[in-house]
Order: C-alpha cells, then sequence, then structure tokens
C-alpha cells in the first residue's frame, strides 16, 4: 500500500505475535523438540504481585501465534506460542479464583500482518482469517480495533462478519465505522464492533469499556475513523459514561505516551473525578507505562507477542479520594515465564486446551508451507543490533547480495554495471542463523514492491544519488518532521520502536554492558514513567545501531562517465526523480523515463538468494 507523502521520506507503511492430557506419539516428539527449550531462558526474579482486581494484556500480535522459535537470543525469551499462553490464562483465572480476586483478560489491536500463520494464505485467501480462529478461542473479555484490521477493506470486512460475533459485543471499535448494505440493500456506515460495553466481573464490578483507535488516517476505502478529539463530543460517548462503574476499563490501539489517550481521560474525568481509570494501549510497539492521576494507570504490552502485560490494582483499599495502589509488569512470552508464575512444572503446566490450540496452527502453518526451506542461513543478519553496512547487517545482505543476484535472474541487462537502491524500512524483521523458511521470508521481507530504472546514467551521477537521497540539511529536516507526522498517521511506527530501543541501548552503556554481559542475556530493558521497576526478568539491552532511510548497493567498479543503470524500488520513485534532476541539467528525467528492471518483486529476493547460495 503506497501513499504518496510516504514516497518523500522513503519509508515503508508497513514496517512501516495438562500433561495427564497428552500421551499419543505426536504429542510426546512435540514435547522434546519445542516445550524443553533449546538454550536456558532466565526465569522471573519475584512473584507478580496480584489485587483485588487485575488485567492480563496483549497487543499488536500481528499473527505471532506460534511464538519466535530461532535460538539466537532474544528470541528464546519469545518462544511461547498461544497454547502456552491459553494455559497460563487457564491457571492464572484459577488462581484468581483461590485467591477471590477479578482477573481479566484484553487486546488492544492490530492481529494482522507480521507472519505466515496471517499473511501466507493460499491465493483467494484473506489476511489472518486463519489465525483469528485461533484467537476467537480464549476467553478475551474485551478486544479493541487496530490500524492493520483496516489497510484493506476485505480484511475489515472479515473481522466484521465472522470474527466480530464470536466476542458477543465485547469486540470495540468506539471510533472506527464499516460500510456495508444494510437489509434494504442500502449502504449504511456502521460500527465494526461496538462503540462500548458494559459488564459485570465475577466479583461484581460494574465495568464500562471502550475501545479507540488513535487518529489512524491510512484506513481503505468504506471504512472511517474518526478523531479522538470529535469522538469524545458525541452524544453516545456522554450516554456510555455517564453512569459510575466500579472501574473505566479504557482499551485502544493507541500509545500510552505522546498520544490522545488524555483526551478520552480527561472526558471520563471531568464526569467521574474519582473512579478507578485502567488503561490499556498500543500501537508504538514499545514497552510503556504511565499514570495521568494517582487513581489510574495506562500500559502498553509491546509487540510480535513478545511481551505479555499484567496490571493489578487494590480498588477496595482506596476508598474516597485515596491513591490507588497499582502495579504492572512485563512479561517475557515463554513458558519458564508462565511455569514460574503459575509454579507449575514442564509435565503439568499444559492443559488440553492450550495443547489443542498449539497442534492446530501447527497444522495450520502445515496447511500454508511455511516450512518450505530456501536455505540455511550461516548466521545472524539484524536489523538495528549490527551496524550498516556490515557482514551482520540485514539490509546489507538485502541490497548489496540478495536484490543484486535475484534481479539479475533471466534479466537480459544483467551484464549492464547498475547501482540499487532502495529504502531501509523495506525490511521488517531479522533473520537468524539456521533454517531460512517461507515463514522467515514473509516475516523479514513482505512488501511486494517493484523493481525500476533508468538506463544510461553517468556513473559519477548516478554515484551520488544515494548520499543525496540521505542527506537533510536544516529546511529538509523541518519537512521531514512534518512526513513522519504523516507518516505516523498512516501506520509508521519504525520511528518510535527505534528511538527506545536506541535510548535503551544508550541508558546501558558499555561499563555496564561489560560488566553484566556474562550474567544475563539479550532482551528489553525497559525504563516507563510509573514507580517501581516493570520488566519481569533482568536482561542486558539489546546493541543498536542507527540506519539510514536510504540503503544501496556496493557502486560498480567504472569510470566516472561510464553510463549505468540506475535501478530502485518503486515505492522511492518521486524522491529519486526530484534528486535526479537536482544533480544534473542535461536532462529533466520523468516517469516516461523510467522501465520496470525486473518482474522479480521484493519480497521474493531473500529466498532466492538463500536457495543460491545458503544451501
Amino acid at each position: 500500500m503506497i501513499f504518496p507523502v510516504a514516497i518523500l521520506l522513503g519509508l515503508t507503511l508497513r514496517g512501516a505475535a495438562c500433561a495427564g492430557d497428552v500421551h499419543d506419539a505426536h504429542a510426546h516428539e512435540h514435547l522434546s523438540k519445542r516445550e524443553y527449550p533449546q538454550v536456558p531462558i532466565t526465569p522471573p526474579y519475584r512473584p507478580l504481585v496480584w489485587g483485588d482486581f487485575n488485567v492480563i494484556h496483549t497487543t499488536d500480535t500481528h499473527g505471532w501465534l506460534l511464538g519466535h522459535q530461532k535460538v539466537s537470543f532474544p528470541e528464546p525469551d519469545y518462544s511461547g506460542d498461544l497454547g502456552d499462553f491459553a494455559s497460563f490464562v487457564t491457571h492464572m483465572k484459577n488462581i484468581a479464583i483461590e485467591k477471590d480476586v477479578d482477573l481479566l483478560l484484553v487486546d488492544s489491536g492490530d492481529l494482522h500482518d507480521g507472519t505466515g500463520l496471517s499473511d501466507g494464505y493460499p491465493p483467494g485467501g484473506v489476511d489472518a482469517h486463519e489465525s483469528n480462529k485461533f484467537l476467537e478461542r480464549l476467553p478475551y473479555d474485551v478486544m479493541a480495533i487496530g490500524n492493520h484490521e483496516l489497510y484493506i477493506y476485505a480484511n475489515t470486512y472479515d473481522m466484521y462478519t465472522n470474527f466480530v460475533p464470536h466476542l458477543d459485543g465485547r469486540y470495540l471499535s468506539s471510533n472506527v465505522n464499516i460500510t456495508v448494505f444494510n437489509s434494504d440493500g442500502e449502504p449504511e456506515s456502521v460500527p465494526v464492533g461496538n462503540r462500548y460495553t458494559k459488564f459485570t466481573t465475577r466479583k461484581g464490578r460494574r465495568i464500562t469499556s471502550l475501545g479507540v483507535l488513535y487518529d489512524f488516517t491510512g484506513n481503505d476505502v468504506n471504512t472511517t475513523v474518526q478523531t479522538v478529539a470529535d469522538m469524545v463530543k458525541e452524544q453516545w460517548f456522554a450516554e456510555a459514561i455517564a453512569e459510575e462503574p466500579d472501574v473505566f476499563l479504557l482499551i485502544g490501539h493507541m500509545p500510552v505516551s505522546y498520544d490522545n489517550w488524555p483526551t478520552v481521560f480527561d472526558a471520563v474525568r471531568a464526569v467521574h473525578p474519582l473512579t478507578p481509570i485502567l488503561i490499556f494501549g498500543g500501537h508504538s510497539h514499545i514497552r510503556d507505562c504511565q499514570q495521568y492521576d494517582g487513581r489510574s494507570m495506562a500500559l502498553e504490552s509491546g509487540r510480535y507477542m513478545e511481551t505479555i502485560g499484567w496490571m493489578s490494582a487494590d480498588l477496595e483499599a482506596a476508598n474516597g479520594d485515596a491513591n490507588i495502589s497499582f502495579t504492572r509488569r512485563y512479561l517475557d512470552q515463554n513458558r519458564v515465564t508462565y511455569e514460574y508464575h503459575t509454579e507449575m512444572s514442564n509435565q503439568t503446566f499444559d492443559t488440553a486446551y492450550g495443547r489443542s490450540i498449539t497442534d492446530g496452527l501447527q497444522e495450520l502453518a502445515v496447511s500454508f508451507d511455511l516450512s518450505y526451506l530456501y536455505g540455511t542461513a550461516p548466521q545472524d543478519y539484524t536489523i538495528n543490533q549490527n551496524p550498516y553496512p556490515s557482514n551482520g547487517s540485514l539490509l546489507s545482505l538485502f541490497i548489496a547480495d540478495a536484490i543484486p543476484y535475484a534481479l539479475s535472474i533471466n534479466n537480459t541487462r544483467d551484464s549492464i554495471p547498475s547501482i540499487f537502491i532502495t529504502n531501509s524500512g523495506s525490511q521488517r524483521f531479522n533473520i537468524f542463523k539456521g533454517p531460512f523458511t517461507k515463514n522467515d521470508q514473509l516475516t523479514a521481507s513482505p512488501f511486494t514492491d517493484s523493481f525500476l530504472y533508468i538506463p544510461n546514467i553517468t556513473f559519477s551521477i548516478a554515484n551520488q544519488v544515494l548520499p543525496a537521497l540521505n542527506n537533510a540539511g536544516a529546511s529538509e529536516r523541518r519537512r521531514r518532521d512534518e512526513i513522519e507526522k504523516e507518516l505516523w498517521n498512516r501506520g509508521v511506527v519504525d520511528t518510535r520502536y527505534r528511538a527506545w530501543l536506541e535510548e535503551m541501548d544508550r541508558r546501558a552503556g558499555m561499563g555496564r554492558r561489560e560488566a553484566m554481559a556474562g550474567n544475563l542475556t539479550l532482551g528489553y530493558v525497559t525504563a516507563d514513567s510509573c514507580p517501581g521497576a516493570g520488566d519481569d526478568t533482568l536482561h542486558l539491552a539489546l546493541p543498536y545501531y542507527s540506519v539510514p532511510d536510504f540503503i544501496g548497493s556496493n557502486p560498480p567498479n567504472v569510470t566516472n562517465d561510464t553510463p549505468i543503470d540506475l535501478v530502485f524500488v518503486d515505492f522511492i520513485e518521486a524522491q529519486l526523480l526530484g534528486i535526479l534532476n537536482g544533480l544534473q541539467n542535461a536532462v529533466n528525467y520523468t516517469t516516461a523515463d523510467v522501465l520496470l528492471y525486473s518482474p522479480t518483486l521484493a519480497n521474493v529476493a531473500l529466498g532466492l538468494y538463500a536457495q543460491a547460495e545458503w544451501n
């Protein structure tokens, strides 16, 4: 999905998840392969703090329902699958009953776009249609819509017709509508889910819940997203919050920092100055926490089924206007974490229900042929954990090796010297040492961009295009801020997620990194705005290296006046033409001068390269 404004910056929009019941041979094979981690995983260092009201939170799962199954850290930290999580929720619900407290399960959206389970469907399918059937089986109390449910109308309609009914009024889209035909055959704009819901917990607490999406502008035709500021002025909103519940449970695909949650919070507070407000956000892919006042907490729980969020509140002890005692925790999503907090062993942890979800997901992976092997990666290739350019950089691998090889296949222009350029946002996830499969290709490089070219560009000019694209003067930097805001509105979260990683790496510092290296594995090391430590497991912060907006292949060894092919991804065509015309005035290049370089699309390049070089 390409938008003209996005071309200006060259970032993608999309980079812009009971032993007694199991006796058969398949299960035993499964146990040996999956459930005993192939590498030691650090357990949590302290139990969870339970209150009389507790919530488990997921967000931005993006199809990562089989967990992260690579052995290079930090991947093992997130190696649980949705079946493991389902067993965890079952045990936690039982613990809540034993403690005689409330425990809810909530999700803040973005179920689509991320792995082969969601995106690897055969032709004619719909993204996440099959994988969402497994999320339906979890006992979610409330779920909210995300922006990735709205890029393609067919996905939104599939949610509306097939997924939403399973939530029985608890799938919320307070400010998001879909246009459908009503019973009279007329088009009508209706909420994708419910605008709000009210329910009573097991302990008798009255809950009012909303499901809000941030001010997203990249939605498909026949879907509408109302701004948050306008939503809180609606009559239905006033009616929804008029009656005071015991707790306002606000769910939404919106970051808890630097976004519009305070707009919703203030609108509720204007009517109910002291009612407890629990907020669960998402979208920016980070671990974060805010307290807007002493009787509220707002939690955001990461991305890609890496993090499970936990919040507890002691509501009964905070009568009147006293501050409420809250805790929050970011749990690494793996069986070691789950078994620690449920006091289960590897033999007693699984439930038949959780096992059936794991088996079903594995069967879906088989039906989508996700284990199809292209080759075996000889090492890890990362986006930000290794410098660019370097031998460990995925960006270097992609543009310097994979793209030149893949586009050379059956290409009559292969003998002509060339420079290849793309945007760094074209790569979504790291590649790790070991089997490189269809699922890995979908995860790392999913975008179906074409490569175009302009022939007969003098090498001395062509070789200046990449530096010029990456060079931002003062005026360009101001324009870039405007563009990044527009990209944010259209769904690009990379900038904020990477800024978080960079800040984490800066806090770690070389001295601390070296001192702790022997004791801790790599993972997230969170600093947020809430009291106390949020991370459930201690880790060493991931190293972070910034990357340029644009990346290029190694220049050919030719003289300055040699005519070459300037090859570039279609996503950056408009900006590249502007740069090229600024570097020379002999020719005014237009789209009429741009040709298709190869029918091979960007999303298959790594697989083609792996078949040739990694076997």
